[in-house]
């Protein structure tokens, strides 16, 4: 295929007068690639466009460790015309699925064309409908993405209690024997009751009666009130039941917390899907932001100090409930990359009339003057190529929209706020 039947082969130029098509040729040039070859890199600058004349190329999109395609563009058809009428880096890599003939056309050759308004036209609407079609594959993908960081969170805060249960459950099964094995005093002597320590008396308490019994056993007995000063007196095989005893309260009580631990979790799952319930309902935020804090308790790593300010008059608000925990969590996880595992993060939550203001904001670096303006654009992100799709806030303001509400960012080095207002009754349906 020549170069002119190329062009002509294209949407976008498939209209053009001949001299200008002629111009066009003039204007490009032809280039072959080897299979495998790469033709364009995501979030370089954009300074042309191709058409392929012959073979076929691949288009792909970096998100988290891999690439997912996006289309293959046979003879005919364009790439990277989108970064170039826009005037942003690259969106998405190309390479040559086959070997390939394509033609460079540079952009000063698009703006001579732009100026006839029947193939400004044309080209808007091929532009328009290839984002559409981009923007729908990576929405899916973008769902199953953030399936997967759920999920694996989930296995990361359920592994934690589950693997206390395990150990806790074969320790009561040492500790039940080994109480049962010794003779059961004829007078159980009352322990002095419980006080409140610090973890270095506990552990000096511990150590007065670590010549006595073995360490967990004289840990279980300062838990339960026992000092060094009350034991004494006391005979041995007494102190040893009474340690063994203690033992078994200590690992119950460890049983009890893990298992609360797991409930937790399962409720916040539950209620953070808003499972079993209509799309639409009755929504206090406060409990989706505490459900989506536990969701996402591991990307809050120890260096994250959480804060919360939330109004005691906040109303219920009428609300697609488990669309905005999936706000929440855009904005909560951005927070977290943002400060990189060190900083404060500050949830606050106001009485707006009958609705709400949501407020999440970070210790970051803040975000740059070039983005902020395009934040809640298909595809725009603050991140580099490949660590998100940046989909998350255009989906995020979308849902906002949609019920009615609107979604603000506030930005500076050291403190970035996103403030989502929604109305009291949702527009969403």
């Amino acid at each position: 295929m020549t170069p002119a039947e190329a062009l002509r082969a294209s949407q976008l130029f498939a209209h053009l007068p001949d001299d200008e098509l002629a111009r066009l040729v003039e204007m490009s040039e032809p280039m072959q690639l080897a299979a495998g070859e790469l033709l364009l890199q995501e979030g370089t600058e954009a300074q042309e466009f191709f058409v392929v004349a012959e073979g076929e190329l691949s288009v792909t999109k970096r998100s988290g460790e891999g690439e997912v395609p996006i289309a293959v563009v046979g003879p005919g058809g364009i790439v990277g015309e989108m970064a170039v009428i826009e005037d942003r880096p690259r969106n998405a890599s190309v390479t040559a699925r086959t070997d390939v003939t394509v033609l460079c056309v540079p952009r000063d050759a698009l703006t001579d064309v732009l100026e006839r308004p029947g193939t400004a036209l044309t080209i808007l609407r091929t532009v328009m409908g290839r984002l559409r079609s981009t923007e729908g594959l990576l929405r899916e993908r973008e769902k199953l993405a953030a399936l997967g960081t759920l999920s694996a969170g989930l296995a990361h805060e359920l592994n934690n209690p589950a693997a206390a249960l395990r150990r806790s459950a074969d320790a009561l099964g040492r500790a039940l024997a080994d109480r049962d094995a010794l003779p059961r005093p004829a007078e159980i002597p009352p322990a002095p009751g419980s006080r409140r320590l610090s973890a270095l008396e506990r552990a000096d308490a511990a150590d007065a009666l670590s010549g006595v019994v073995d360490p967990f056993g004289a840990a279980a007995l300062v838990d339960a009130g026992w000092t060094a000063e009350a034991l004494r007196g006391l005979p041995a095989d007494v102190v040893a039941w009474l340690a063994a005893d203690a033992s078994v309260s200590e690992l119950l009580g460890e049983l009890r917390l893990a298992a609360e631990r797991i409930s937790e979790i399962v409720d916040a799952v539950k209620g953070y899907a808003y499972l079993d319930q209509a799309p639409v309902q009755r929504v206090d935020v406060r409990i989706g932001l505490e459900q989506t804090l536990v969701i996402l308790r591991h990307r809050l790593k120890e260096g994250v100090e959480v804060r919360r300010e939330f109004a005691d008059d906040l109303p219920e608000i009428e609300a697609a409930g488990s669309e905005l925990n999936q706000v929440w969590t855009n904005l909560i996880d951005n927070a977290a990359d943002a400060m990189a595992g060190s900083g404060t993060l500050t949830l606050r939550a106001e009485r707006d009339g009958d609705g709400v203001r949501v407020s999440v904001c970070d210790s970051g670096s803040g975000i740059a003057d070039s983005i902020r303006e395009r934040l809640f654009e298909p595809f725009a992100t603050t991140k580099p190529p490949g660590s998100g799709t940046g989909l998350g806030l255009h989906i995020s303001h979308s849902v906002v929209v949609r019920h009615g509400g609107r979604i603000d960012v506030e930005s500076a080095p050291g403190r970035t706020c996103f403030i989502v207002t929604l109305p009291g009754r949702s527009a969403a349906r």
